[in-house]
């Protein structure tokens, strides 16, 4: 047995459909939410069903999301719904393929100097330890 977000009887056939595809992959229920949102975004763009969306409508939905100053970590996760959207929902990966993911600077880690892990190891390792006190 699945739970559904939604009751089905207050939603579009295309909603459903998502919602379907969407709990047969075992999507979990936050997932399912961010999506319905996300193509919901779309949707309220275009002011009309998010299944007649032109390649020139998402090149314009994805301007005015950065334009309204979303960060990229979420910008990339409406991408991810709306592929998931026009790929197995509506059999469009022509769309799918059109949508942009961003890359964002990811800082590189701090790396210790030979020096500082001599100092670590010196304070955590007793003198006659398997390291002999380095």
């Amino acid at each position: 047995m699945t739970t559904s977000i939604i009751p089905a009887g207050s939603v579009s056939p295309l909603r459903q459909r998502l919602i379907a595809d969407m709990t047969m992959r075992r999507f979990s229920a936050e997932t399912q939410r961010n999506y319905l949102r996300d193509v919901g975004r779309l949707a309220s763009f275009l002011g009309r069903s998010p299944d007649t969306a032109s390649v020139e409508d998402l090149r314009r939905f994805q301007i005015a999301l950065q334009e309204a100053g979303l960060g990229v970590p979420t910008m990339n996760a409406i991408v991810s719904a709306l592929r998931f959207f026009f790929v197995h929902t509506i059999d469009r990966p022509d769309l799918a393929r059109k949508l942009v993911r961003l890359r964002y600077p990811r800082s590189l880690p701090d790396v210790l100097s030979p020096d500082e892990v001599r100092r670590l190891l010196c304070k955590t390792a007793c003198n006659d330890g398997p390291l002999g006190g380095v």
